[in-house]
């Protein structure tokens, strides 16, 4: 059995000189033959036959580096590349010909990695910078929930270093909780560098391929207590201002009767004083007890029973319980939302009514109508009162400039579009006389 004999194959540099040989060959054979064949002297063959045989071995050569320095060249190119170095540029030999437009080629890619690697190092400092300064901690958890990535924020709240963080488990760093449950929560909790109420969230990120739970945690106790202390400060100084309107006018009177009182001799209308200054006593009385039920009515807002509600319907039935001025309805498409028509229908009612109360007082009218404006529904209603002379205290609870007013009407109102996902917004019209209420809700 012959032994197996393993091919050899030539390479690409052993290939192009043998076509070179090959395509040398026949020239050579026929001038050879030529030169021996001939009456020539010995020394003559042997001397032209030295100079062709070099000539053609010479040639093939010629054409191997030819052909080879260019791929070398272009090898060199790429590996310079891919090792991250665009500075190093091809010399094109002639703009016009194959080997000149590859080396334009391949000096354009360069440039354009250069100019991608150098904003992605500007992007990737940039973020870095932002991540290390952040107010904000952050953490990134691979897959068994080993912390690979943690900011000077991050290392605060934990007390401790990143050498001595970094392949920590979530379970040893007590931040287990913070990868569980949904993405965005609330957490009251104790770390080592700080305790009180945290804003989580989570989402899932890659890096280098593999799979990351980024973890970002914001301290919500300070913004929080600021905006308590604000919302305490504006309900003490409303409280206030009503329960002095009240009690003063209690203090002075009760004051003036018992003085009537004090006196040895009562004058003859004394009774008369009694009975005027019990009923304002009883007045002012009664304007304190409503207000008190409509500071309850404002704090024990029901959530909202959600049910699909005809736009069309909702606006019909508050259009009918406003007797004194009739409505002009400008209907818009069918259109239907979710929300509960007892609530909705109060913030119509009371929209209407602030409409009739302004048009009543210049003598005009009342428009209401809706339409479809991208995700959301609007429903819009337009007086032509006076307007609006100022916004800035229109959402300010018990605010009112109306005589008997109660002042949560409109606070009431946008709590009941917020509820359902929406909003409402008050202002002064630009086509005309009065101003536009406007009820956005979730389409």
């Amino acid at each position: 059995m012959a032994p197996h004999r393993k091919s050899v194959k030539l390479s690409h540099e052993g290939r192009v000189v043998l076509l070179a040989l090959l395509a040398g060959l026949p020239g050579s054979a026929c001038a050879l033959t030529i030169l021996w064949t001939g009456d020539y002297a010995a020394r003559t063959q042997w001397t032209l036959t030295l100079l062709i045989v070099c000539a053609w071995l010479g040639f093939a050569m010629a054409v191997r580096e030819r052909v080879v320095f260019p791929l070398q060249t272009l090898s060199n190119l790429l590996g310079a590349l891919r090792e991250g170095d665009f500075s190093v540029r091809g010399r094109s030999p002639r703009p016009d010909d194959a080997l000149g437009e590859v080396m334009r080629e391949v000096n354009t890619l360069g440039s354009t990695l250069r100019e991608q690697r150098l904003g992605a190092l500007e992007a990737t400092t940039l973020l870095r910078t932002v991540m290390r300064e952040i107010d904000v901690a952050i953490f990134a958890f691979d897959e068994r929930q080993r912390l690979r990535l943690v900011n000077h924020a991050g290392e605060r709240l934990l007390a401790s270093t990143a050498e001595r963080l970094l392949g920590q488990t979530a379970a040893e760093l007590h931040l287990a909780t913070c990868l569980e449950g949904p993405q965005q929560s609330t957490l009251q909790a104790a770390f080592p560098g700080g305790a009180g109420r945290w804003g989580v969230r989570r989402s899932r990120i890659r890096e280098r391929g593999l799979p990351l739970e980024l973890v970002v945690i914001s301290d919500l106790t300070q913004a929080l207590s600021e905006q308590e202390l604000q919302a305490w400060q504006r309900l003490v100084r409303v409280l206030g201002h009503e329960l002095n309107n009240s009690l003063a006018p209690i203090k002075s009177i009760a004051g003036s009767l018992e003085s009537i009182l004090a006196r040895e001799r009562l004058p003859e209308d004394w009774r008369e004083d009694m009975r005027r200054g019990l009923d304002v006593i009883t007045s002012r009385s009664d304007s304190l007890t409503r207000f008190i039920g409509a500071y309850a009515r404002l704090a024990k807002l029901p959530r909202p029973q959600l049910q699909p509600l005809s736009v069309g319907d909702c606006v019909g039935r508050a259009v009918s319980s406003e007797t004194r001025l009739a409505a002009e309805v400008e209907p818009g498409p069918p259109l239907t939302v979710r929300g509960d028509p007892d609530q909705l229908e109060q913030v119509l009612i009371n929209l209407l009514r602030n409409a009739t109360d302004a048009s009543l007082a210049t003598g005009g009218a009342v428009r209401i109508g809706w339409r479809r404006d991208g995700t959301m529904t609007e429903i819009w209603v337009k007086d032509e009162g006076p307007g609006l002379s100022g916004t800035a205290n229109l959402f300010v609870p018990f605010f009112t400039t109306k005589p008997g007013g109660s002042g949560i009407g409109l606070v009431l109102s946008r709590q009941i579009a917020e509820s359902h996902g929406g909003a409402l917004t008050l202002e002064n019209r630009t086509d005309g006389p009065g101003c536009v209420a406007r009820l956005r809700l979730p389409a």
